[in-house]
Protein backbone atom coordinates (compact mmCIF):
# COMPACT_ATOMS: atom_id res chain seq x y z
CA UNK A 1 0.00 0.00 0.00
CA UNK A 2 1.32 3.43 -0.98
CA UNK A 3 2.00 5.82 1.93
CA UNK A 4 1.65 8.98 -0.19
CA UNK A 5 -0.48 9.41 -3.31
CA UNK A 6 2.12 11.82 -4.65
CA UNK A 7 4.79 9.10 -4.37
CA UNK A 8 3.09 5.82 -5.31
CA UNK A 9 6.48 4.16 -5.63
CA UNK A 10 7.03 4.30 -1.83
CA UNK A 11 5.09 1.73 0.17
CA UNK A 12 4.80 1.28 3.96
CA UNK A 13 7.52 -1.32 4.14
CA UNK A 14 9.97 1.05 2.48
CA UNK A 15 9.77 3.46 5.42
CA UNK A 16 11.52 0.96 7.69
CA UNK A 17 14.30 0.58 5.14
CA UNK A 18 14.65 4.35 4.86
CA UNK A 19 14.78 4.80 8.63
CA UNK A 20 17.36 2.03 8.98
CA UNK A 21 19.54 3.64 6.29
CA UNK A 22 19.41 7.12 7.85
CA UNK A 23 22.59 8.35 9.54
CA UNK A 24 20.50 10.50 11.88
CA UNK A 25 20.06 8.79 15.24
CA UNK A 26 16.40 8.14 16.06
CA UNK A 27 14.88 7.00 19.35
CA UNK A 28 11.16 6.37 19.79
CA UNK A 29 9.73 6.81 23.33
CA UNK A 30 6.30 5.92 24.64
CA UNK A 31 4.40 9.19 25.22
CA UNK A 32 3.08 8.11 28.63
CA UNK A 33 5.85 6.06 30.26
CA UNK A 34 8.76 7.61 28.31
CA UNK A 35 10.21 4.13 27.86
CA UNK A 36 12.30 3.48 24.75
CA UNK A 37 10.27 1.56 22.16
CA UNK A 38 12.75 1.49 19.26
CA UNK A 39 16.06 2.82 17.94
CA UNK A 40 17.37 2.89 14.40
CA UNK A 41 20.79 1.37 13.57
CA UNK A 42 22.52 4.79 13.66
CA UNK A 43 21.36 5.29 17.27
CA UNK A 44 22.41 1.77 18.22
CA UNK A 45 25.85 2.43 16.73
CA UNK A 46 26.20 5.70 18.65
CA UNK A 47 25.19 4.26 22.04
CA UNK A 48 26.85 0.87 21.59
CA UNK A 49 23.70 -1.08 22.51
CA UNK A 50 21.22 -3.08 20.50
CA UNK A 51 17.50 -2.27 20.44
CA UNK A 52 16.81 -5.02 22.97
CA UNK A 53 19.49 -3.59 25.29
CA UNK A 54 18.20 -0.04 24.91
CA UNK A 55 14.52 -0.74 25.65
CA UNK A 56 14.88 -1.29 29.43
CA UNK A 57 17.27 1.64 29.94
CA UNK A 58 16.12 4.83 31.66
CA UNK A 59 17.39 8.40 31.25
CA UNK A 60 19.83 8.09 34.14
CA UNK A 61 21.43 5.05 32.44
CA UNK A 62 22.22 6.83 29.16
CA UNK A 63 22.61 10.50 30.10
CA UNK A 64 25.49 12.53 31.48
CA UNK A 65 25.77 12.57 35.26
CA UNK A 66 25.89 16.39 35.29
CA UNK A 67 22.95 17.95 37.20
CA UNK A 68 21.54 19.66 34.12
CA UNK A 69 20.96 16.23 32.55
CA UNK A 70 19.03 14.70 35.46
CA UNK A 71 16.32 12.15 34.63
CA UNK A 72 13.56 14.49 35.82
CA UNK A 73 14.68 17.16 33.36
CA UNK A 74 14.84 14.64 30.53
CA UNK A 75 11.28 13.41 31.19
CA UNK A 76 10.08 17.03 31.35
CA UNK A 77 11.63 17.70 27.96
CA UNK A 78 9.89 14.68 26.42
CA UNK A 79 6.59 15.66 28.07
CA UNK A 80 6.87 19.13 26.53
CA UNK A 81 7.03 17.50 23.11
CA UNK A 82 3.91 15.47 23.98
CA UNK A 83 2.07 18.62 25.04
CA UNK A 84 3.41 21.11 22.49
CA UNK A 85 4.14 18.85 19.54
CA UNK A 86 7.89 19.56 19.42
CA UNK A 87 10.70 20.42 21.81
CA UNK A 88 14.39 20.98 21.17
CA UNK A 89 17.28 20.75 23.61
CA UNK A 90 21.02 20.23 23.81
CA UNK A 91 21.32 16.92 25.66
CA UNK A 92 24.48 15.06 26.66
CA UNK A 93 24.03 11.30 26.28
CA UNK A 94 26.35 8.65 27.72
CA UNK A 95 27.36 5.66 25.57
CA UNK A 96 27.99 2.12 26.67
CA UNK A 97 31.73 2.87 26.90
CA UNK A 98 31.06 5.86 29.17
CA UNK A 99 31.84 8.54 26.57
CA UNK A 100 29.62 11.58 26.91
CA UNK A 101 28.26 12.73 23.54
CA UNK A 102 26.77 16.23 23.22
CA UNK A 103 23.79 16.20 20.85
CA UNK A 104 21.27 18.51 19.31
CA UNK A 105 18.05 16.62 20.19
CA UNK A 106 14.67 17.33 18.58
CA UNK A 107 11.64 15.59 20.15
CA UNK A 108 8.50 15.36 18.01
CA UNK A 109 5.12 13.87 18.98
CA UNK A 110 3.96 11.24 16.49
CA UNK A 111 0.76 9.21 16.35
CA UNK A 112 1.45 5.50 16.01
CA UNK A 113 -1.12 2.75 15.51
CA UNK A 114 -1.00 1.81 19.22
CA UNK A 115 -1.11 5.44 20.41
CA UNK A 116 1.01 8.61 20.77
CA UNK A 117 4.80 8.40 20.93
CA UNK A 118 7.78 10.76 20.95
CA UNK A 119 10.38 10.46 18.19
CA UNK A 120 13.77 11.93 19.21
CA UNK A 121 16.20 12.81 16.42
CA UNK A 122 19.79 13.13 17.65
CA UNK A 123 22.69 14.90 15.95
CA UNK A 124 26.20 14.51 17.34
CA UNK A 125 27.57 18.06 17.79
CA UNK A 126 30.83 17.19 19.53
CA UNK A 127 32.92 18.31 16.56
CA UNK A 128 30.85 21.45 16.13
CA UNK A 129 31.36 22.39 19.76
CA UNK A 130 35.09 21.72 19.49
CA UNK A 131 35.20 23.96 16.42
CA UNK A 132 33.21 26.66 18.22
CA UNK A 133 35.55 26.51 21.21
CA UNK A 134 38.55 26.76 18.91
CA UNK A 135 36.95 29.75 17.19
CA UNK A 136 36.22 31.39 20.54
CA UNK A 137 39.82 30.86 21.63
CA UNK A 138 41.06 32.25 18.32
CA UNK A 139 38.70 35.22 18.57
CA UNK A 140 39.83 35.87 22.13
CA UNK A 141 43.47 35.71 21.05
CA UNK A 142 42.84 38.05 18.12
CA UNK A 143 40.98 40.49 20.39
CA UNK A 144 43.87 40.45 22.85
CA UNK A 145 46.36 40.88 20.01
CA UNK A 146 44.35 43.75 18.55
CA UNK A 147 44.12 45.40 21.97
CA UNK A 148 47.75 45.18 23.02
CA UNK A 149 49.82 45.04 19.82
CA UNK A 150 51.49 48.18 18.51
CA UNK A 151 51.08 46.98 14.93
CA UNK A 152 48.73 49.06 12.77
CA UNK A 153 46.56 46.44 11.06
CA UNK A 154 43.35 46.91 9.08
CA UNK A 155 41.02 44.59 7.20
CA UNK A 156 39.04 46.19 4.40
CA UNK A 157 36.53 45.18 1.76
CA UNK A 158 36.93 45.80 -1.96
CA UNK A 159 35.24 49.21 -1.62
CA UNK A 160 37.88 50.42 0.85
CA UNK A 161 35.61 50.26 3.92
CA UNK A 162 37.40 49.41 7.16
CA UNK A 163 35.97 46.19 8.63
CA UNK A 164 38.39 45.68 11.50
CA UNK A 165 41.28 47.61 13.03
CA UNK A 166 43.67 47.04 15.89
CA UNK A 167 43.40 49.39 18.86
CA UNK A 168 46.57 51.16 17.75
CA UNK A 169 45.03 51.77 14.32
CA UNK A 170 41.74 52.94 15.87
CA UNK A 171 43.50 55.52 18.03
CA UNK A 172 45.71 56.70 15.18
CA UNK A 173 42.91 57.02 12.63
CA UNK A 174 40.41 58.49 15.09
CA UNK A 175 37.63 55.92 14.64
CA UNK A 176 35.62 54.03 17.25
CA UNK A 177 35.80 50.25 17.77
CA UNK A 178 32.00 49.92 17.64
CA UNK A 179 31.69 51.45 14.19
CA UNK A 180 34.95 51.18 12.27
CA UNK A 181 33.04 51.21 8.95
CA UNK A 182 34.75 54.23 7.44
CA UNK A 183 36.27 54.60 3.99
CA UNK A 184 40.04 54.53 4.23
CA UNK A 185 40.41 57.45 1.82
CA UNK A 186 38.47 59.67 4.27
CA UNK A 187 40.88 58.80 7.08
CA UNK A 188 44.08 59.81 5.29
CA UNK A 189 45.83 60.39 1.98
CA UNK A 190 46.64 57.16 0.14
CA UNK A 191 50.11 56.97 -1.38
CA UNK A 192 51.59 54.67 -4.01
CA UNK A 193 55.25 55.15 -4.85
CA UNK A 194 55.20 58.42 -2.92
CA UNK A 195 52.33 59.86 -4.98
CA UNK A 196 48.72 60.39 -3.94
CA UNK A 197 46.33 57.86 -5.51
CA UNK A 198 42.68 56.84 -5.27
CA UNK A 199 41.52 53.65 -3.58
CA UNK A 200 40.56 52.11 -6.95
CA UNK A 201 44.05 52.72 -8.34
CA UNK A 202 45.60 51.21 -5.22
CA UNK A 203 43.31 48.18 -5.41
CA UNK A 204 44.26 47.56 -9.03
CA UNK A 205 47.94 47.20 -8.03
CA UNK A 206 47.22 44.69 -5.23
CA UNK A 207 48.08 41.54 -7.18
CA UNK A 208 48.15 40.11 -4.59
CA UNK A 209 50.41 42.50 -2.61
CA UNK A 210 51.47 46.10 -3.09
CA UNK A 211 53.53 48.52 -1.00
CA UNK A 212 51.42 51.45 0.19
CA UNK A 213 51.64 54.62 2.24
CA UNK A 214 49.11 56.59 4.25
CA UNK A 215 49.39 60.18 5.46
CA UNK A 216 47.10 60.95 8.40
CA UNK A 217 46.61 64.61 9.25
CA UNK A 218 45.47 65.44 12.77
CA UNK A 219 44.33 68.89 13.87
CA UNK A 220 47.11 70.83 15.55
CA UNK A 221 49.70 68.09 15.01
CA UNK A 222 52.22 67.19 12.36
CA UNK A 223 51.12 64.62 9.81
CA UNK A 224 51.61 60.97 10.72
CA UNK A 225 53.28 58.99 7.93
CA UNK A 226 52.62 55.26 7.64
CA UNK A 227 54.12 52.70 5.27
CA UNK A 228 53.39 49.03 4.74
CA UNK A 229 51.61 46.58 2.46
CA UNK A 230 48.12 45.92 1.13
CA UNK A 231 47.41 42.24 0.47
CA UNK A 232 44.40 40.42 -0.92
CA UNK A 233 43.18 37.66 1.41
CA UNK A 234 43.45 34.12 0.00
CA UNK A 235 39.85 33.14 0.87
CA UNK A 236 38.07 32.49 -2.42
CA UNK A 237 34.69 33.41 -0.93
CA UNK A 238 35.85 36.77 0.39
CA UNK A 239 36.90 40.01 -1.27
CA UNK A 240 38.72 41.24 1.83
CA UNK A 241 42.14 42.83 2.04
CA UNK A 242 44.69 43.10 4.82
CA UNK A 243 46.73 46.26 5.35
CA UNK A 244 49.74 46.20 7.68
CA UNK A 245 51.33 49.59 8.37
CA UNK A 246 54.25 50.93 10.38
CA UNK A 247 54.76 54.46 11.66
CA UNK A 248 57.68 56.04 9.76
CA UNK A 249 56.92 59.63 10.80
CA UNK A 250 60.32 60.04 12.44
CA UNK A 251 62.16 59.17 9.24
CA UNK A 252 59.91 61.37 7.09
CA UNK A 253 60.21 64.33 9.46
CA UNK A 254 63.99 63.92 9.48
CA UNK A 255 63.97 63.99 5.69
CA UNK A 256 61.81 67.12 5.70
CA UNK A 257 64.13 68.81 8.20
CA UNK A 258 67.13 67.85 6.08
CA UNK A 259 65.47 69.29 2.98
CA UNK A 260 64.79 72.51 4.88
CA UNK A 261 68.41 72.63 6.01
CA UNK A 262 69.54 72.19 2.41
CA UNK A 263 67.15 74.96 1.36
CA UNK A 264 68.55 77.24 4.05
CA UNK A 265 72.11 76.43 3.02
CA UNK A 266 71.18 77.22 -0.55
CA UNK A 267 69.50 80.42 0.60
CA UNK A 268 72.57 81.50 2.60
CA UNK A 269 74.77 80.88 -0.41
CA UNK A 270 72.45 82.93 -2.61
CA UNK A 271 72.15 85.57 0.09
CA UNK A 272 75.93 85.91 0.32
CA UNK A 273 76.25 86.02 -3.45
CA UNK A 274 73.55 88.67 -3.65
CA UNK A 275 75.43 90.77 -1.11
CA UNK A 276 78.49 90.76 -3.35
CA UNK A 277 76.36 91.39 -6.41
CA UNK A 278 74.50 94.21 -4.66
CA UNK A 279 77.69 96.21 -4.14
CA UNK A 280 78.69 95.70 -7.76
CA UNK A 281 75.21 96.55 -9.06
CA UNK A 282 74.95 99.62 -6.83
CA UNK A 283 78.26 100.85 -8.23
CA UNK A 284 77.41 100.07 -11.86
CA UNK A 285 73.81 101.40 -11.82
CA UNK A 286 74.61 104.75 -10.30
CA UNK A 287 75.87 106.37 -13.51
CA UNK A 288 73.20 104.92 -15.91
CA UNK A 289 70.41 106.03 -13.59
CA UNK A 290 71.85 109.51 -13.32
CA UNK A 291 72.22 109.66 -17.10
CA UNK A 292 68.63 108.46 -17.59
CA UNK A 293 67.43 111.20 -15.25
CA UNK A 294 69.38 113.79 -17.24
CA UNK A 295 67.92 112.55 -20.54
CA UNK A 296 64.40 112.71 -19.14
CA UNK A 297 65.02 116.21 -17.80
CA UNK A 298 66.24 117.24 -21.25
CA UNK A 299 63.16 115.68 -22.85
CA UNK A 300 60.96 117.66 -20.47
CA UNK A 301 62.69 120.92 -21.43
CA UNK A 302 62.50 120.03 -25.14
CA UNK A 303 58.78 119.26 -24.95
CA UNK A 304 58.26 122.64 -23.26
CA UNK A 305 60.11 124.38 -26.07
CA UNK A 306 58.04 122.52 -28.70
CA UNK A 307 54.85 123.50 -26.92
CA UNK A 308 55.96 127.14 -26.74
CA UNK A 309 56.71 127.18 -30.48
CA UNK A 310 53.35 125.63 -31.33
CA UNK A 311 54.90 122.49 -32.80
CA UNK A 312 53.40 120.36 -30.00
CA UNK A 313 49.83 120.79 -28.77
CA UNK A 314 49.14 121.53 -25.14
CA UNK A 315 47.29 118.20 -24.65
CA UNK A 316 50.12 116.19 -26.16
CA UNK A 317 52.65 118.09 -24.07
CA UNK A 318 50.70 117.33 -20.88
CA UNK A 319 50.55 113.62 -21.72
CA UNK A 320 54.26 113.63 -22.48
CA UNK A 321 55.06 115.41 -19.21
CA UNK A 322 52.91 112.91 -17.27
CA UNK A 323 54.71 109.94 -18.82
CA UNK A 324 58.15 111.48 -18.32
CA UNK A 325 57.24 112.43 -14.74
CA UNK A 326 56.18 108.86 -13.94
CA UNK A 327 59.41 107.53 -15.43
CA UNK A 328 61.43 110.04 -13.40
CA UNK A 329 59.64 108.95 -10.25
CA UNK A 330 60.48 105.31 -10.90
CA UNK A 331 64.13 106.19 -11.64
CA UNK A 332 64.37 108.22 -8.44
CA UNK A 333 62.96 105.26 -6.54
CA UNK A 334 65.50 102.96 -8.18
CA UNK A 335 68.31 105.35 -7.25
CA UNK A 336 67.15 105.39 -3.65
CA UNK A 337 67.04 101.58 -3.59
CA UNK A 338 70.57 101.37 -4.99
CA UNK A 339 71.79 103.71 -2.27
CA UNK A 340 69.89 101.74 0.37
CA UNK A 341 71.46 98.48 -0.79
CA UNK A 342 74.83 99.82 0.25
CA UNK A 343 73.45 100.39 3.76
CA UNK A 344 71.96 96.90 3.89
CA UNK A 345 75.20 95.25 2.89
CA UNK A 346 77.06 97.52 5.28
CA UNK A 347 76.06 98.49 8.83
CA UNK A 348 72.27 98.66 8.74
CA UNK A 349 72.08 98.06 12.52
CA UNK A 350 73.74 101.43 13.17
CA UNK A 351 71.34 103.56 11.12
CA UNK A 352 70.66 106.97 12.69
CA UNK A 353 67.58 107.90 10.63
CA UNK A 354 64.45 108.72 12.64
CA UNK A 355 61.36 108.49 10.45
CA UNK A 356 57.62 108.75 10.82
CA UNK A 357 56.38 105.39 9.54
CA UNK A 358 53.28 107.14 8.24
CA UNK A 359 55.56 108.87 5.71
CA UNK A 360 57.01 105.51 4.65
CA UNK A 361 53.48 104.20 4.04
CA UNK A 362 52.56 107.34 2.07
CA UNK A 363 55.68 107.05 -0.10
CA UNK A 364 54.90 103.42 -0.89
CA UNK A 365 51.19 104.03 -1.46
CA UNK A 366 51.71 105.11 -5.10
CA UNK A 367 53.53 101.88 -6.01
CA UNK A 368 51.09 99.70 -4.05
CA UNK A 369 48.04 101.18 -5.77
CA UNK A 370 49.79 100.91 -9.14
CA UNK A 371 50.32 97.16 -8.54
CA UNK A 372 46.77 96.68 -7.16
CA UNK A 373 45.01 98.43 -10.05
CA UNK A 374 45.30 95.62 -12.62
CA UNK A 375 43.74 92.80 -10.50
CA UNK A 376 41.17 95.25 -9.08
CA UNK A 377 42.29 95.11 -5.43
CA UNK A 378 40.93 97.89 -3.23
CA UNK A 379 43.63 99.49 -1.03
CA UNK A 380 42.51 101.00 2.29
CA UNK A 381 44.93 102.82 4.60
CA UNK A 382 44.41 103.24 8.36
CA UNK A 383 46.89 105.76 9.72
CA UNK A 384 47.42 106.99 13.26
CA UNK A 385 46.61 110.69 13.78
CA UNK A 386 49.80 110.98 15.84
CA UNK A 387 53.37 110.58 14.53
CA UNK A 388 54.81 107.06 14.56
CA UNK A 389 58.56 107.72 14.95
CA UNK A 390 60.98 104.84 14.45
CA UNK A 391 64.73 104.54 13.94
CA UNK A 392 65.05 102.75 10.59
CA UNK A 393 66.34 103.02 7.03
CA UNK A 394 63.57 104.62 4.97
CA UNK A 395 63.95 102.94 1.58
CA UNK A 396 64.62 99.39 2.78
CA UNK A 397 61.80 99.56 5.32
CA UNK A 398 59.57 100.73 2.49
CA UNK A 399 60.74 97.78 0.40
CA UNK A 400 59.61 95.44 3.18
CA UNK A 401 56.16 97.05 3.11
CA UNK A 402 56.06 96.81 -0.69
CA UNK A 403 57.03 93.14 -0.57
CA UNK A 404 54.27 92.32 1.93
CA UNK A 405 51.68 94.31 -0.04
CA UNK A 406 52.70 92.89 -3.42
CA UNK A 407 52.43 89.36 -2.03
CA UNK A 408 48.95 90.18 -0.69
CA UNK A 409 47.86 91.63 -4.05
CA UNK A 410 49.11 88.54 -5.91
CA UNK A 411 47.27 86.29 -3.43
CA UNK A 412 43.96 88.14 -3.76
CA UNK A 413 44.15 88.14 -7.55
CA UNK A 414 42.92 84.52 -7.27
CA UNK A 415 39.97 85.46 -5.02
CA UNK A 416 36.42 86.56 -5.99
CA UNK A 417 36.27 90.23 -6.95
CA UNK A 418 34.22 91.13 -3.86
CA UNK A 419 36.96 89.88 -1.52
CA UNK A 420 39.84 91.82 -3.08
CA UNK A 421 40.62 94.33 -0.35
CA UNK A 422 44.00 95.23 1.12
CA UNK A 423 44.13 97.00 4.50
CA UNK A 424 47.33 98.78 5.57
CA UNK A 425 47.49 100.07 9.15
CA UNK A 426 50.23 102.06 10.87
CA UNK A 427 50.32 103.13 14.51
CA UNK A 428 51.87 102.71 17.94
CA UNK A 429 51.19 99.62 20.01
CA UNK A 430 52.93 98.32 23.11
CA UNK A 431 55.79 100.79 22.84
CA UNK A 432 56.53 99.84 19.22
CA UNK A 433 55.93 101.38 15.83
CA UNK A 434 53.73 98.83 14.07
CA UNK A 435 52.68 98.35 10.44
CA UNK A 436 50.22 95.59 9.45
CA UNK A 437 49.02 94.37 6.05
CA UNK A 438 45.72 92.45 5.97
CA UNK A 439 44.49 90.44 2.98
CA UNK A 440 41.41 88.29 2.42
CA UNK A 441 43.09 85.45 0.58
CA UNK A 442 43.31 81.73 1.34
CA UNK A 443 45.11 82.10 4.66
CA UNK A 444 48.34 80.62 5.97
CA UNK A 445 48.91 76.83 5.70
CA UNK A 446 52.18 77.20 7.64
CA UNK A 447 54.53 79.82 9.06
CA UNK A 448 55.99 81.57 5.98
CA UNK A 449 59.02 82.75 7.96
CA UNK A 450 59.87 79.16 8.90
CA UNK A 451 60.13 78.36 5.18
CA UNK A 452 60.96 81.73 3.68
CA UNK A 453 61.43 80.54 0.11
CA UNK A 454 59.08 81.63 -2.64
CA UNK A 455 56.88 79.30 -4.68
CA UNK A 456 56.54 81.86 -7.46
CA UNK A 457 58.11 80.92 -10.79
CA UNK A 458 59.62 84.39 -11.27
CA UNK A 459 60.64 84.94 -7.63
CA UNK A 460 64.19 85.13 -6.36
CA UNK A 461 63.29 82.80 -3.53
CA UNK A 462 64.29 85.16 -0.73
CA UNK A 463 61.63 87.92 -0.65
CA UNK A 464 60.32 87.21 2.84
CA UNK A 465 63.77 86.13 3.99
CA UNK A 466 65.22 89.50 3.00
CA UNK A 467 62.29 91.29 4.63
CA UNK A 468 62.98 89.34 7.80
CA UNK A 469 66.66 90.27 7.71
CA UNK A 470 65.97 93.96 7.02
CA UNK A 471 63.58 94.28 9.98
CA UNK A 472 65.55 92.17 12.46
CA UNK A 473 68.80 93.96 11.64
CA UNK A 474 67.03 97.16 12.66
CA UNK A 475 66.17 95.54 16.03
CA UNK A 476 62.57 94.93 15.01
CA UNK A 477 60.38 91.89 14.53
CA UNK A 478 58.20 90.61 11.70
CA UNK A 479 55.39 88.06 11.82
CA UNK A 480 52.45 86.47 10.04
CA UNK A 481 49.16 85.24 11.51
CA UNK A 482 45.63 84.29 10.39
CA UNK A 483 43.29 87.23 9.97
CA UNK A 484 40.02 87.10 11.90
CA UNK A 485 37.32 86.47 9.33
CA UNK A 486 39.66 84.77 6.86
CA UNK A 487 42.84 85.64 5.06
CA UNK A 488 46.22 86.61 6.50
CA UNK A 489 47.85 89.40 8.45
CA UNK A 490 51.52 90.26 7.98
CA UNK A 491 53.13 92.88 10.14
CA UNK A 492 56.38 94.29 11.42
CA UNK A 493 57.28 96.36 14.46
CA UNK A 494 60.25 98.64 15.09
CA UNK A 495 61.35 100.24 18.35
CA UNK A 496 59.96 103.73 18.87
CA UNK A 497 62.58 106.43 18.49
CA UNK A 498 60.89 108.38 21.29
CA UNK A 499 59.02 106.65 24.13
CA UNK A 500 56.94 109.76 24.73
CA UNK A 501 53.99 109.10 22.37
CA UNK A 502 51.20 107.05 23.84
CA UNK A 503 49.72 103.90 22.40
CA UNK A 504 47.61 104.82 19.37
CA UNK A 505 46.92 101.31 18.16
CA UNK A 506 43.27 100.31 18.31
CA UNK A 507 41.73 103.78 18.51
CA UNK A 508 43.86 105.77 16.10
CA UNK A 509 45.59 103.51 13.61
CA UNK A 510 43.21 100.69 12.97
CA UNK A 511 45.75 98.16 14.26
CA UNK A 512 44.00 95.42 16.22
Amino acid sequence: MSVDPHAPEIVAGDLVALMNASRTCVLVHDAASKDILWANPAACELFGWSVDELRPLKANHMSSTAPQYHRVLGRAWLQEAVDQGTSRIEWHYRTRSGRVVPTDALAVRVELAQGPAVMVQLRDIEREQATEQALRRTTSSIDALARYTSTIALTLDADGIVRFATDTALALLGITPDEPSEHLARLGRLLLGGRAVTWDALLAHADPTVEVGLEVTRAGDESVWLEGTLERLADQGDDGLLMILHDVSGRVHRQVRRERELQRENYLARYTAMGDMAMAIAHELGQPLAAAGNFLAGSTRHSGALEASGTLSHEAAEQLRYGIGSAVRQIERASEIVSAVRAFVGHLEQTQQILDLREVVRECSYFIRLRAAEPGVEVVEHSSPEPVPARCERVLTGQVLLNLCFNAVDEMARCPAGDRRLDIAVGVRGGEAVVTVDDRGRGLPHDPFAEAFTSKEQGSGIGLALSYRIITRQHGRIWAEPREGGGSRFGFALPLADTGPKDSGPSGSGIA
